[in-house]
């Protein structure tokens, strides 16, 4: 039996998706591909506000983070660490050689601008890494005002892991002036893995211009030089053509009503969070931070989040444990996407009969 997934990614995928995966295969060097990715990369930059440069790479999220570490460092990374994947920023600096100074939050609280702003007084650093929406936590820090303090630091690039915002906040690029933003397709893009998108503004370009060695898959010069070079709409290696398909499909469905689509996650989250206040639980996010997208939950009544989890999978439901260190000190339910609100009251409404919540 099919779980219906209500975890952080990945996510359900509608039938409509599923089918427009299902398209005839067309060659990656031809026209017809070509046609499928700048229907792709329009509909992106309509969700995202941008008429920036939209990369798009056949690989998981961590992909495009190492990219931008590749091709944005030259110097030194301030990595903002608030929980387990804004930590991943960190280990991907160390590992391709950069110096990283972590300014590191409790797990629950989200990243402040001011202290950003403090730490980048010190000088030395060239590239920020922050994560939007925490997925291991729940958190999602003010990415604007973020953006804010980087005006600044006009040496300093701004780079977002916005893997689990992306889609289901507005997050508006050029206003917000944002260097680098990206996301992978299988959390609120609704689609399954495989796929990563990043908006990428003028200033990356002249940042990797000066980078001798940005590596081969990921260098961001390489792949402008396909998308928007000599080339027109390509990749350097051969891309997911069924995903890029599907994106631009998707991308297209939710542009009609970006409005509408943004109320509908406010919505979707804010049941979720007074469900969870309601039967005695509390929020692991930091109060006015809560993300959009999923909502952490302190294991307060001391349930087994596990056994919880098996009796939903006997009706077709799969919530998240908790990440890592917070396995059974806290649960995850993910509401973005295509995810629809009576989807996740009739979730919550299974949680409540197998744990007898009235």
């Amino acid at each position: 039996m099919h779980k219906k997934l209500f975890i952080p990614g990945p996510v359900e995928v509608t039938t409509q998706s599923l089918h427009d995966m299902g398209v005839p295969m067309v060659g990656h060097r031809s026209k017809d591909y070509e046609k499928i990715h700048a229907f792709c990369v329009e509909n992106v930059k309509k969700v995202l506000y941008t008429d920036k440069f939209i990369w798009i790479g056949t690989c998981s999220s961590t992909g495009l983070m190492e990219g931008a570490i590749l091709n944005l460092c030259r110097k030194k990374v301030l990595s903002v660490v608030l929980g387990a994947f804004s930590d991943r920023w960190n280990k991907i600096a160390k590992a391709n050689g950069h110096e990283s100074v972590r300014l590191e939050y409790e797990w629950g609280k989200a990243a402040k601008p001011s202290d950003i702003d403090s730490k980048l007084s010190e000088g030395g650093f060239d590239l920020v890494t922050v994560v939007f929406n925490e997925t291991s936590t729940g958190v999602m820090s003010p990415l604007k005002d973020i953006a804010g303090v980087m005006k600044k630091y006009p040496d300093v690039i701004l780079a977002v892991d916005a893997v689990s915002g992306m889609a289901a906040a507005r997050i508006e690029v050029d206003a917000w002036d944002l260097d680098f933003i990206l996301a992978g397709t299988q959390k609120a893009w609704s689609l399954p893995p495989g796929l990563a998108v990043a908006a990428v503004s003028e200033r990356c370009f002249k940042r990797a211009e000066t980078i001798e060695h940005r590596g081969f898959y990921f260098d961001l010069l390489n792949a402008k030089e396909y998308a928007a070079g000599k080339r027109s709409n390509q990749t350097p290696s051969t891309p997911g053509i069924s995903l890029v398909h599907a994106l631009g499909r998707q991308a297209e469905r939710y542009s009609r009503d970006l409005e509408a689509h943004w109320a509908k996650h406010v919505e979707m989250a804010k049941f979720v969070q007074d469900w969870a206040r309601d039967r005695g639980f509390e929020l692991f996010a930091e109060p006015g931070y809560e993300s959009l997208s999923l909502t952490c939950i302190k294991n307060t009544r001391g349930i087994s989040v596990a056994g919880l989890n098996a009796e939903l999978g006997k009706r077709g439901y799969m919530l998240s444990n908790g990440y890592g260190k917070l396995k059974e000190q806290t649960f995850r339910i993910a509401h973005m996407g295509t995810m629809t609100l009576t989807e996740v009251r009739d979730l919550l409404l299974n949680v409540d009969d197998i744990l007898g919540f009235k």
